[in-house]
């Protein structure tokens, strides 16, 4: 019992047979138990038909009126149960009050307060004992059953399937995937696992590039450093490759940090043009334009993105330096140009890769879509497009 699709089943046949119970239950108390109708029945035909020692002929037309609208079937008996008079089919004189069974289907019988029995039934009629009432409802349920269990466990078989993606995920096959069946919540559950998967493979490919790249870059400063120890004289290089070492290493912890969902984000609404003018201060040919303009972001992400995309113009680009903030169409947009020649097209999307030029501009890709924007370059200028949330 500790399997979904039993459950799930046993739970489905348990209601079919409640509503079965119900139904013949119910069936019993309108269709046989109700003594009443029996009754009325009663009264009114012996107030229409004629006396019991009335000539054959009155009674036949009485009793022609009375089944004329009924389209059924009507015998009358007297109390020795000779018949009378007939309507339609002649029936069998009953044995007694209530259903009786006949060559054309059920009947009823009804005994009149001075003896007579009158017998009817309606054409078409079928009225089923209570014995075939219940066969014919466990019939029912026994084909719904049937029917039901290949749906049942077709939807706890897509669970299993997602459960053994779940756990051969767990075992460390990141390339794991589940087939994506149906548009039900099963379906989406789907597709969920399935674009998580695909996160975490990319998470963990990004880290192990970065893993391996960073030890690459790691060796030339530190190489330096320790040829530098046997100079005294090259003291001053001994300093700025640690300080170059140290950004490394800074730039290396926040690309790792902004892979990470968990990263707390101080959200709060920035001015993007103010944090532009105090980072463009820094350097002597950084040129501002634009308009105050204000995004929902985190300060530290925004003022570091502005700063790498600074030192790159500075390091491959030629100077002035023009940064312009504008808002246009519901966007936000940072614009940092230089007087360099630009990027060729064919490599422009290669320079957002880890290490391509360090990861000064990967991080800037990285910190734009986080904020749920975009960065892209544009020949001598690379262009960060934010979402106007205001």
């Amino acid at each position: 019992m500790h399997r979904l699709y039993l459950r799930i089943y046993l739970a489905l046949l348990a209601s079919l047979a409640a509503f079965a119970l119900a139904a013949a239950f119910l069936w019993h108390q309108v269709g046989e138990g109700a003594a009443p109708p029996r009754e009325i029945a009663a009264t009114l035909a012996a107030n229409v038909l004629p006396a019991p020692d009335a000539p054959r002929a009155v009674q036949q037309a009485v009793l022609d009126k009375l089944a004329a609208n009924l389209r059924a079937d009507v015998s009358l008996y007297d109390s020795r149960r000779a018949l009378l008079a007939s309507v339609g089919r002649p029936l069998a004189a009953p044995e007694r009050a209530g259903w009786q069974r006949t060559g054309e289907g059920p009947a009823w019988a009804v005994r009149l307060g001075d003896g007579r029995w009158l017998i009817a039934r309606l054409a078409g009629h079928r009225r089923l004992p209570a014995l075939g009432l219940f066969t014919i409802l466990a019939l029912l349920a026994l084909a719904v059953g049937v029917g039901a269990y290949p749906v049942v466990r077709r939807l706890t078989a897509r669970l299993e399937r997602l459960q053994r993606g779940v756990e051969s995920l767990g075992a460390g096959d990141l390339a794991v995937r589940v087939k994506v069946e149906g548009k039900d919540e099963v379906g989406r559950l789907a597709e969920a696992f399935n674009r998580s998967a695909a996160r975490i493979e990319e998470l963990v490919a990004s880290q192990k590039l970065l893993l391996a790249n960073a030890s690459h870059e790691l060796r030339t400063p530190l190489a330096r450093i320790r040829m530098a120890l046997e100079l005294p004289e090259r003291r001053h290089e001994v300093q700025r490759d640690i300080a170059e070492l140290d950004a490394l290493i800074d730039e290396i912890l926040l690309a790792s940090r902004l892979d990470s969902a968990a990263t707390a984000a101080q959200v709060e609404d920035v001015d993007l043009l103010a944090l532009a003018a105090e980072e463009c201060a820094r350097y002597d040919h950084a040129q501002l334009d634009g308009a105050a303009v204000s995004v929902r972001g985190d300060s530290r992400l925004l003022r570091r993105m502005i700063r790498n995309l600074l030192e790159n113009a500075k390091r491959h680009g030629a100077p002035p330096i023009r940064v312009q903030v504008s808002k246009d169409a519901g966007a936000v947009e940072l614009r940092v140009c230089d007087a360099g020649p630009g990027v060729p097209e064919a490599e422009r999307e290669k320079l957002f890769e880890p290490f391509h030029r360090g990861l000064g501009l990967s991080i800037v890709r990285r910190i734009a879509r986080r904020h749920g924007g975009e960065a892209r370059c544009i020949g001598n200028c690379f262009v960060v497009t934010l979402p106007d949330e205001r």
